[in-house]
């Protein structure tokens, strides 16, 4: 039996407390990430790509996009614990996948830790593979959380 569909919409700032509460149990945030702040920088950024998903009312799920003119990212993919795998996920993923791709946006990366082999799974079913690349980053901002 399919789970309902899931309503997905651009974020509110009415869904911040539940948006970090599904981001701590779901392991999305680390001590030196703070959610708000990272909800804060996405508002002043192509706010319209930060999605939720809700059953009847209640947020359950988040996606955070962005495109720069060369590639689309993905951040914060995130879905009710009890609820993975019931088709969320891939129906927040294909929504950002429109949205990127009727901006003209060529392909999608994203960033899994690589000991979170269900979601590597996960993302290879939707069709996503892993590349040839090497992650690096660099804090321009040292104390930033």
């Amino acid at each position: 039996m399919n789970a309902p569909q899931c309503h997905i919409r651009p974020y509110q700032e009415s869904d911040r407390s539940a948006v970090v509460e599904l981001w701590k149990i779901t392991g999305l945030t680390k001590p030196h990430n703070d959610p708000h702040k990272d909800i804060d920088r996405k508002l002043k950024v192509d706010p319209e790509l930060f999605l939720v998903g809700e059953l009847e009312g209640t947020l359950v799920a988040t996606a955070m996009a962005g495109y720069e003119g060369h590639r689309g990212w993905v951040n914060y993919l995130a879905v009710q614990p009890g609820l993975q795998g019931t088709g969320y996920g891939r129906q927040l993923m294909l929504r950002v996948e429109t949205l990127l791709k009727d901006r003209g946006c060529p392909k999608v990366n994203l960033q899994v830790r690589s000991s979170n082999a269900d979601v590597i799974a996960f993302y290879q079913a939707l069709g996503y593979v892993v590349d040839p690349a090497v992650s690096l980053g660099k804090r321009l901002i040292p104390d930033i959380r």
